[in-house]
């Protein structure tokens, strides 16, 4: 099934995938650093749910006072764990 989602604090704007069962494939993302996005969209592609919840959540992009809180992968897993309903 796919997934649309809109991104909070992030360059990217949006994240798409699709979620079979537990496999996340087909991630591509609105927006943000190009290059960066299509690694990260290649690298998670074919995980479980879990994998990309417990590998990427918390990562922050930037650092000290210049950190948004958040960053493309940390909302990757939340958009996972929102498309598994671990989180609204």
């Amino acid at each position: 099934m796919r997934h649309t989602y809109k991104t909070q604090g992030t360059c990217a704007t949006e994240i798409q995938f699709d979620l079979n069962g537990n496999i996340v494939t087909g991630i591509s993302f609105t927006g943000g650093c190009n290059g960066n996005l299509k690694a990260l969209s290649v690298l998670a592609d074919g995980l479980t749910a879990n994998e990309i919840i417990n590998k990427c959540k918390g990562i922050n992009c930037g650092e000290g006072f210049k950190s948004r809180g958040t960053s493309c992968a940390a909302q990757l897993a939340l958009a996972v764990e929102k498309a598994k309903g671990l989180n609204t």
